[in-house]
């Protein structure tokens, strides 16, 4: 299964416009909503904590072996222009086919829901660090700008649906199934006579086994799908076939 790193923004002296709250906070929020949509899509991720910075967050990204760097940011404008510039930013580096691809993926798929789709684009850059320095192909979003109010305002009440639509755009570049998760849900494993249920890598019968799990085994359905549960049992998650689980 595909595995980034989850890089939310470590900026908490850069406020919003309406005071409601900083870059960091809400970036974290973002976050901490897209954890179950990539966990029912069999994303594996590594996050940054808010105590570290960028230049911290880049050396742990580098320190491991990731198929995306993804850094989650607002913006802000220059001197003179506070307030005044809407808009999303995808940033990439501009050699890199894979975090281009994942770029415009992304704003592909932000223009959905930003509310001046003209106004959102992936943009190449070598100045940004997460984008320049990372060794993984890396994508930083800068979903809009938190020093004008409507932007602050999409932001703050939208929360859930960017989260969504984030993950949305990782499966469709990772070329995966996007799940919608499950909530709590448990399911017992009740086999014909008794047997082993596979696990297997992808919903699919000829798909690779990684794992097995004993009939009357409980396991944490994460996500559904026809005819398929995606599951974790102890620390191992892939799909097992639904009729066998009973929830």
């Amino acid at each position: 299964m595909p595995i980034i790193y989850l890089s939310p923004s470590t900026q908490e002296f850069n406020p919003y416009v309406d005071g409601s709250g900083s870059e960091e906070y809400y970036m974290n929020l973002i976050a901490d909503a897209m954890i179950p949509y990539l966990e029912a899509s069999n994303i594996e991720y590594v996050r940054n904590t808010p105590e570290m910075t960028a230049a911290s967050s880049i050396r742990a990204s580098n320190s491991g072996n990731y198929d995306l760097h993804l850094a989650l940011h607002s913006n802000a404008a220059g001197p003179g222009n506070e307030g005044k510039i809407r808009g999303t930013e995808v940033y990439y580096y501009p050699t890199s086919t894979k975090g281009q691809r994942a770029a415009e993926i992304i704003a592909n798929n932000l223009k959905l829901i930003y509310p001046i789709p003209e106004r959102v684009r992936a943009v190449p850059t070598t100045s940004i660090g997460e984008v320049a320095r990372t060794r993984a192909p890396s994508v930083l979003i800068e979903y809009a700008y938190h020093d004008n109010a409507e932007d602050a305002f999409w932001i703050r009440n939208n929360i859930e649906e960017i989260a969504q639509n984030t993950v949305l755009s990782l499966a469709d570049y990772f070329d995966i199934p996007f799940n919608y998760p499950v909530n709590n849900m448990m399911g017992t494993i009740a086999t014909p006579m008794g047997g082993n249920l596979n696990i297997r890598e992808a919903a699919n019968i000829n798909s690779r086994i990684i794992g097995t799990v004993p009939s009357g085994e409980s396991v944490t359905i994460l996500a559904t799908l026809p005819d398929w549960y995606l599951i974790r049992y102890k620390n191992l998650v892939g799909y097992s076939y639904a009729p066998y689980i009973k929830s």
